[in-house]
């Protein structure tokens, strides 16, 4: 007999999902924990990453892994895309609605058993967009003081 969920959802773990939720910017373990100490003092940073597998694994949150990024979380459950910054390592919920017939057309080209997707973009964010510009700006002018 399974336990539903709401059931098993302690204090900590209400309030961690709570808080989560509050957000979206999609954060760290360690940024978890610094948010739920605010109403959790005692709390463990054990305990936050071992509640942040519990919710993820019953399907309350979303764990989102990128090779070469600290695993964020995401309050929101539900089937979207994500935009990642390469430079600052911001994510982004995308306003775009979830492309229909995706994993029935893997599935068809494939033969795999398709049980969901995740996608996510990468890009360069405005506020990184607008200081590389900064920054090539300088070298342009840095460079060209150095000619003569």
């Amino acid at each position: 007999m399974s336990v539903e969920p709401e059931t098993r959802l302690t204090r900590q773990r209400k309030i961690i999902l709570e808080e989560l939720r509050k957000v979206d910017t999609h954060p760290s373990a360690d940024q978890v924990y610094e948010m739920v100490r605010k109403r959790l003092p005692k709390i463990s940073l054990g305990t936050v990453y071992r509640n942040l597998d519990f919710l993820s694994a019953e399907g309350l949150i979303r764990t989102l892994k990128s090779a070469g990024s600290q695993m964020r979380f995401d309050g929101n459950p539900d089937n979207h895309y994500h935009l990642r910054c390469i430079r600052c390592d911001r994510i982004i919920d995308l306003p775009i609605s979830v492309f229909d017939g995706l994993d029935d057309k893997i599935h068809r080209i494939t033969g795999y058993v398709i049980i969901g997707h995740d996608l996510e973009f990468q890009g360069i964010c405005p506020i990184c967009g607008q200081e590389s510009q900064k920054n090539e700006g300088r070298a342009t002018n840095e460079s060209e003081r150095h000619k003569n």
